[in-house]
């Protein structure tokens, strides 16, 4: 039984009444869900606990939208890349796509809406030159340039909702119904949206809280022909395109898209691209479409007496939590899947909604929970990354969906997430809604800023590129470090410069991306800008290929500030001399284990014996420090997530920020284990983040240490006096 109750929230399903009453009192649940594919019956919603039911308000309602198939979501996809041998093509624009879930609009005219794109010449062709054999779904190009690679960017109808797709597959629904999404732009959908909730309030009295997944549009997920994954973005707004948005788009801007506005090379304007002024208007156009509709229905639920969650997820497209427009939605929560520590931060740091909650994993699908396999070490990695997070900006809730028969039959799950919730309920009583200690505030430069805040790749099929990638290796340490984090775009810098309470600038990424920036780089106004604070005393991490664009005989833009460039091979000739490490340097200080760069970044060199070279192999420099007036810049190759990693970045910001001597402030000399201290609170808190035991020193907020032990995944709460004092104390 748990010791504590509430600010938990279990799925269940019709069918398990005394099983959800027992999970319940284990895990402390006040609230009680359903989810898709399951339904609650009216012995569960009498149960003593807040319901949540999930509503779906674009899909879910086949019997409207079979009878208004011409207001179906919509989304122009690209063909394959054909090569012309003669001036006589055809492109079977359909190939590789599945025509279970997207159908060719032949409803609006190809002529009008459809664009064949020469991606050699990189020009559209003259609709005089192709046209569509709408039975075999095939395009005709006449007068082609042989040996062209030709395009046709198409529109097609979405008729099964992507996310209902994945859950259908997976759970091997059979028959069940496909779900198809309509579009609230369209006249009878909009008035359907709103008649329909009205009467569903009204039939659903238990109801207390209605979870929106989501409200109108998708994120970008389209399947392959073989039912997988094709491509997915979980910020892409192509399920929003209809020619009825383009057309009030035009009216309003002044100016028609093209489909290759859209399109965009097949990118499809992903979250790496550098993004163009095109499709920034196209996506405050959307957003304050999908938050003036959401703000109707949020306003029927509250007349109704209810309240209004959104799902962070699925159809979220255009509500974007942290943008300018998402608090006249006027929502009560938002609950979120936590992956991790950054997607905790990310629901987590939302602000204009009463309280947030979490979504942990493993969901309870047969994909986990099938007989031979333990779902424990994921719930214990998921629930350890998270915590972290926790500590720095807590939910005010957390939960679980899925089939909650499924993991009852997993005993050892069932007695760990009694110990999560419990020890969720113990974090959120000691923090106390107290400011926790930072030791820095640290800028996140890139092209989104503060719109994509821990968001940085959000890519489900992409596990090797979490795992890789720098940028999200950065935001997932600094989810659970002692800093305080903002996220900057270039135009803010521009615009209103530098923060002045700003310790260091981080910029990550690869070279072109719009996380890197690429040709934001090439404004001398913005460079000067970074230059000049740098120089009087901020502080500069560059990590990957920071400021990275080809110009004035540079690679990165601020190679002056970091000390080191990149060689393209155009300076081979010169000369490069300076390859000795510091030993002993700040940055690499306690580092026991090898240095882990993940793809890391070859050819990186100093440009002068004033580069402080940390580490230096293969002929390349990995880590470096440089200092530039009274700031200092630092370098890093790369920077996966780990323990020591967080270390390195860490202490790669302190001493960016020439704050060297605040580092052992609230501190764990341990990599695997931090100290959060809430002084509002008087208190703070030592975690072990492994699930090893762990011995480490540590220091309180006067710099003095003593050693604790600590189990696997403990935590242990202390009064801000110091002792060296067992652990127990709560």
């Amino acid at each position: 039984m748990s010791k504590t109750k509430g600010r938990v929230t279990l799925p269940s399903e019709t069918g398990f009444l005394e099983e959800t009453k027992e999970i319940a009192a284990r895990w402390g649940a006040d609230a009680i869900r359903d989810s898709d594919g399951t339904k609650l019956s009216h012995e569960l919603k009498q149960l003593d606990a807040r319901i949540y039911t999930t509503y779906f308000v674009s899909r879910g309602h086949n019997e409207f939208a079979k009878e208004h198939m011409e207001e179906c979501q919509q989304l122009y996809l690209m063909s394959k890349r054909v090569t012309a041998a003669e001036e006589q093509l055809d492109i079977d624009f359909m190939d590789g796509y599945f025509d279970q879930q997207v159908q060719p609009d032949y409803v609006h005219d190809p002529a009008v809406w459809w664009e064949v794109m020469d991606r050699t010449a990189d020009e559209p062709v003259s609709v005089s030159c192709w046209r569509v054999e709408q039975e075999k779904n095939l395009v005709h190009i006449e007068k082609a340039e042989p040996f062209h690679e030709y395009t046709v960017s198409f529109l097609v109808y979405a008729v099964w909702d992507p996310t209902q797709m994945y859950n259908h597959i997976t759970n091997h629904w059979g028959d069940k119904p496909h779900e198809i999404p309509f579009d609230v732009r369209k006249p009878a959908s909009g008035r359907f949206a709103k008649e329909y909730l009205v009467q569903w309030l009204k039939e659903n009295p238990d109801t207390d809280v209605v979870r929106f997944t989501t409200f109108f549009y998708h994120f970008t997920l389209v399947f392959n022909s073989r039912a997988k994954e094709k491509y997915v973005d979980w910020f892409g707004y192509g399920a929003t395109v209809s020619p009825e948005a383009l057309e009030e788009f035009a009216a309003e801007y002044g100016y028609r898209l093209r489909p290759e506005d859209i399109v965009d090379n097949g990118y499809y304007n992903t979250t790496f691209r550098v993004p163009t002024k095109r499709y920034r208007d196209y996506m405050d156009f959307i957003q304050r479409f999908v938050t003036g509709k959401a703000a109707e229905l949020v306003k029927l639920v509250h007349e109704a007496g209810r309240e209004a969650m959104m799902f962070l997820g699925d159809n979220w497209i255009g509500t974007e939590p942290y943008g300018k427009y998402f608090p006249s939605i006027g929502l009560d929560a938002v609950v979120g899947s936590v992956g991790d520590g950054t997607t905790l931060r990310l629901i987590s740091d939302i602000k204009g909604v009463r309280y947030t909650e979490g979504r942990f994993l493993p969901y309870f699908f047969p994909d986990t929970f099938y007989e031979g396999n333990d779902p424990v070490p994921e719930a214990v990695n998921n629930w350890l990354c998270a915590r972290r997070a926790i500590m720095r900006s807590p939910l005010d809730r957390i939960g679980y969906g899925g089939y909650l028969s499924l993991p009852y039959k997993f005993p050892k799950f069932i007695d760990y997430i009694e110990t999560v919730t419990d020890e969720f309920r113990r974090i959120y009583d000691n923090i106390a809604q107290s400011r926790p200690y930072s030791g820095l505030k640290v800028g996140i430069l890139n092209c989104w800023g503060h719109l994509r805040a821990w968001q940085p790749y959000m890519v489900a099929h992409a596990l090797w590129y979490k795992q890789a990638y720098s940028y999200y290796g950065i935001l997932e340490s600094l989810s659970g470090a002692a800093a305080d984090v903002v996220f900057l775009n270039f135009d803010d810098i521009r615009d209103t410069g530098i923060p002045e309470d700003l310790d260091v600038l981080i910029n990550a990424g690869d070279a072109g991306t719009a996380f890197s920036g690429g040709d934001e780089w090439l404004d001398e106004k913005l460079v000067t800008a970074v230059r000049r604070w740098v120089w009087e005393g901020g502080g500069f991490v560059g990590v990957g290929e920071p400021s990275a664009v080809h110009h004035g005989g540079r690679y990165f833009q601020l190679a002056d500030v970091l000390g080191v460039d990149k060689e393209l091979g155009f300076s081979l000739s010169t000369d490069k001399y300076f390859e000795t490490e510091q030993p002993g340097h700040f940055i690499r200080k306690d580092r026991k284990t090898a240095f882990d760069f993940g793809e890391s970044m070859k050819n990186v060199y100093a440009l002068s014996e004033d580069t402080e070279i940390v580490e230096y192999s293969g002929h390349d420099v990995h880590i470096s420090a440089h200092a530039y007036g009274r700031g200092r810049g630092v370098y890093l190759a790369g920077l996966p997530y780990s323990a020591e990693n967080t270390r390195l970045l860490m202490r790669s910001l302190y001493y960016a920020a020439h704050k060297e001597d605040r580092f052992e402030v609230w501190y764990a000399d341990n990599p695997f284990c931090e100290v959060h201290a809430y002084p509002d609170a008087g208190k703070y808190a030592v975690l072990n983040n492994s699930r090893e035991p762990q011995i480490t020193a540590v220091y309180d907020g006067e710099g003095k240490n003593f050693q604790m032990e600590l189990a696997p995944a403990e935590i242990c709460w202390k009064p801000m006096i110091f002792r060296p004092a067992s652990c127990g104390d709560t």
